[in-house]
C-alpha cells in the first residue's frame, strides 16, 4: 500500500496527550504500527535513562523529575522533527511552556476521557508517584487543572472512552488522515 503514509506525510511527528492511564502509550503504539512509523514513549526514555519515576520522584522530587521530563520531550521531538514519528507525552508534560511551544510544530492528539474509562487502569498500577493516597480524587483534581490546557493545545481531540486499541487505532489514523486533507487544501 505505497499511499499508505502519503496522506500523512506532512512531515510533522504526531504528539498524544492527555491524563495518565488514558492509553497514550498503547493507542500511540498502536497507531505507530498501523502507520509503519517510529514510536517513542517519553516516559520509557525517561525510565530507560534515569531509572523509575516513582524512584525520580522520591529522590530528586516533582521539580527534578519535570526538568528531566522537558529536556526528554524536546530532545524526542527535535529528533523527529521533518518525520511523522508517533511520540506519548505523559501526562504533566504539557504543564511545561517550553514543551507548550515545541509541540506546536507537531499535529497534536488529545485523548479525551473521564474519571470512569481509567478509574479500573489506575487501580491495578499503584506505580504513579502523583497518585499516592486517594489515586481517584487525586486523578479528578489534576484532570480538572489539565483538561483546559489539553483542549488548547490540541489539533485533533479523539474520545477515547469506547472501543479497544485497534479500533482507536483505526479511528485516530482517520481523524489524522482529515486533518492533514483539511491542512493541504487550506494551504492551497
Amino acid at each position: 500500500m505505497p499511499h499508505r503514509n502519503k496522506t500523512l506525510s506532512m512531515g510533522r511527528p504526531v504528539v498524544l496527550i492527555g491524563p495518565m492511564a488514558v492509553g497514550k502509550s498503547a493507542i500511540g503504539h498502536q497507531l505507530a504500527q498501523q502507520l509503519g512509523v517510529p514510536f517513542v514513549d517519553t516516559d520509557a526514555v525517561i525510565v530507560a535513562a534515569h531509572g523509575s519515576i516513582a524512584d525520580i520522584f522520591a529522590g530528586r522530587g516533582e521539580h527534578a523529575f519535570r526538568e528531566i521530563e522537558a529536556r526528554t520531550v524536546a530532545d524526542v521531538v527535535e529528533a523527529a522533527d521533518g518525520t511523522t514519528t508517533v511520540i506519548s507525552l505523559g501526562g504533566g508534560a504539557v504543564l511545561d511552556s517550553g514543551t507548550q511551544q515545541l509541540i506546536g510544530r507537531c499535529t497534536v492528539v488529545y485523548l479525551e476521557c473521564d474519571a470512569d474509562t481509567v478509574a479500573s487502569r489506575i487501580a491495578r498500577n499503584s506505580g504513579r508517584p502523583l497518585l499516592a493516597g486517594d489515586a481517584m480524587g487525586r486523578w479528578t483534581a489534576m484532570f480538572a487543572t489539565r483538561k483546559p490546557v489539553y483542549e488548547r493545545l490540541a489539533d485533533i481531540t479523539l474520545d477515547v472512552r469506547h472501543g479497544s486499541v485497534s479500533e482507536l487505532g483505526r479511528r485516530l489514523e482517520a481523524a489524522l488522515r482529515d486533518y492533514a486533507a483539511a491542512k493541504q487544501e487550506v494551504e492551497k
